[in-house]
């Protein structure tokens, strides 16, 4: 993933998404902590078992979210929840579980959490 600066803000490009059976995933990832593979920067740099758990964590309303967090660099949840009209709660749940995958940062400060983009554009690729 390449890091580029816009308009003042540090903005992630490209992540590659693998979609595979969870055997496949789970091959290649052994693989790779055997060293008997090491990954390219053209392979994915995250993994869904499917095309329906892709569509769970980036989902249409998740994606606003995420044009959110890139178009206004919101400081906090509580400004993110002001912006979008969900609940800190909701969001959290929601961001938690993209930063899992590396979508995004949660930036932890003292008193608040602040939400940063790691990518901002993904590619798929899949296999079966």
């Amino acid at each position: 993933m390449i890091l580029f600066k816009k308009e003042g803000f540090i903005m992630a490009r490209e992540m590659r998404i693998g979609i595979a059976p969870y055997k496949d995933i789970k091959k290649h990832t052994i693989s790779i902590a055997k060293g008997e593979h090491k990954p390219t920067g053209n392979e994915p740099t995250i993994w869904f078992d499917s095309i329906e758990s892709m569509a769970q964590v980036l989902s249409s309303k998740n994606q606003e979210l995420l044009k959110k967090i890139r178009d206004n660099n919101p400081q906090s949840l509580a400004e993110l929840a002001t912006m979008s009209g969900r609940h800190v709660s909701n969001l959290s749940r929601t961001l938690k579980n993209m930063e899992k995958y590396g979508i995004v940062e949660l930036d932890k400060k003292k008193d608040y959490v602040k939400p940063s983009l790691k990518a901002d554009k993904f590619k798929a690729v899949f296999s079966f």
